[in-house]
């Protein structure tokens, strides 16, 4: 039996102004970023409008603002690239981008304040209907690892759940024909105390997201080439699948972040992560982080969130984008192979305290690196939805 490629895409960063080039939108650059990203054969973006330069006042969306998103879908059509689109930025590169309704004397929590999620609601439903008129939109997810806005925005796992599963219901009653999806940060797979529940990323929306960091840790275990770090991904895919079987999983996001993956490592990364988790029977896709570099002359970011492009700010690919577009190339159609079972030792579903015991450099998780050194391993749980 065999499956369907998995789509390539990268997550959209512009070249020119971060961001922050949505309040100084330019169709022209974002046509020359596209450009660079269509030559490497990727088929799709995920791009991010920022949700309070939409949404400045609960009660005001910006229509030119909504305009510059669909110009955005628009640009990326003319090189036949399909477009997902996130609603709640929400959490990028370190920021964390929340209308001033939310904070000062104002504060309240995204997830539990019913004002906020009325706002949210209507923003939501507003977004999605627009962006759905347009063909080349497969997906909207509600907001970039919405979890990382926790702390600062209390909630638990019974009203993040709730939260998550209300405004997903907006986005398809507005956009029936596209993909709805949650996006977490995978502190909801490992984080013994996080109030996002791995159950939340398996039974909400309609495929599984993952996104993939070897800075969380695993790099230090056998460094930037060892078998631990070029499977990660690869292992994070394995135990959303084996929590909900049947089900597509999205590795939405997975980058080389230095100092982590160093430069003259980038290539081998790249192509070693591909070619382990490219067979995976539930593997759905994979978008890159990101499609540029950050200008230095942008101040304040995470060092590692500088160079994590496919291609420089001027426009010049560098060895992750090369081997990207040589995996892409040469991939065949995948063909899963006879697999090791490796039962998961806790109950994800029903016992996410104990979910540091599948984190990375846990005895179940070097276990699996162990057994997947000799071929294919999948997870078993033993339940089910």
């Amino acid at each position: 039996m065999t499956k369907d490629r998995p789509r390539y895409g990268a997550n959209y960063v512009p070249s020119t102004g971060w961001f922050y080039s949505w309040l100084d939108f330019s169709a022209d650059a974002v046509r020359r970023d596209f450009a660079d990203l269509a030559g490497l054969g990727l088929d799709h973006v995920r791009v991010f409008p920022v949700w309070p330069w939409i949404q400045p006042n609960r009660g005001l969306i910006r229509e030119r603002a909504v305009d510059d998103l669909l110009t955005t879908v628009d640009v990326a059509a003319e090189f036949g690239l399909g477009v997902a689109v996130d609603l709640l930025q929400g959490h990028l590169s370190s920021f964390d981008f929340l209308p001033s309704w939310v904070l000062t004397w104002h504060q309240a929590s995204v997830f539990t304040d019913a004002g906020v999620r009325d706002g949210i609601a209507a923003y939501a439903a507003h977004v999605a209907k627009a962006v759905a008129t347009r063909p080349n939109v497969f997906a909207i997810t509600l907001g970039n690892e919405v979890n990382n806005l926790w702390p600062a925005n209390p909630t638990t796992p019974a009203e993040s759940r709730q939260w998550a599963a209300d405004l997903l219901d907006v986005v398809r009653g507005a956009a029936p024909d596209v993909l709805c999806l949650h996006s977490v940060y995978d502190d909801a797979w490992y984080a013994a105390d996080h109030p996002f529940h791995p159950a939340d990323a398996v039974d909400l929306g309609d495929l599984t997201t993952v996104h993939s960091w070897v800075f969380n840790g695993t790099s230090r275990i056998d460094g930037p080439l060892g078998p631990a770090t070029v499977s990660l991904a690869e292992y994070l895919v394995d135990l959303a699948a084996c929590l909900a079987p049947g089900r597509g999983v999205w590795l939405q996001e997975i980058g080389a972040p230095r100092p982590d993956i160093p430069a003259d490592a980038a290539a081998e990364f790249v192509e070693r992560t591909l070619t382990g988790v490219a067979d995976h029977p539930a593997l759905w896709g994979v978008t890159w982080w990101s499609s540029h570099d950050i200008d230095r002359g942008l101040l304040d970011f995470p060092e590692r969130e500088y160079d994590l492009g496919l291609f420089t700010v001027d426009h010049q690919p560098k060895p992750a984008a090369l081997a990207l577009a040589a995996h892409i190339r040469a991939a065949p159609t995948p063909t899963p192979r006879p697999a090791t079972v490796l039962p998961c030792p806790i109950d994800l579903r029903t016992e996410p305290h104990r979910r540091a015991e599948v984190a990375p450099g846990s005895r179940f998780h070097t276990e699996w690196v162990r057994m997947r050194e000799n071929g294919p391993v999948r997870i078993s749980h033993t339940t089910g939805p």
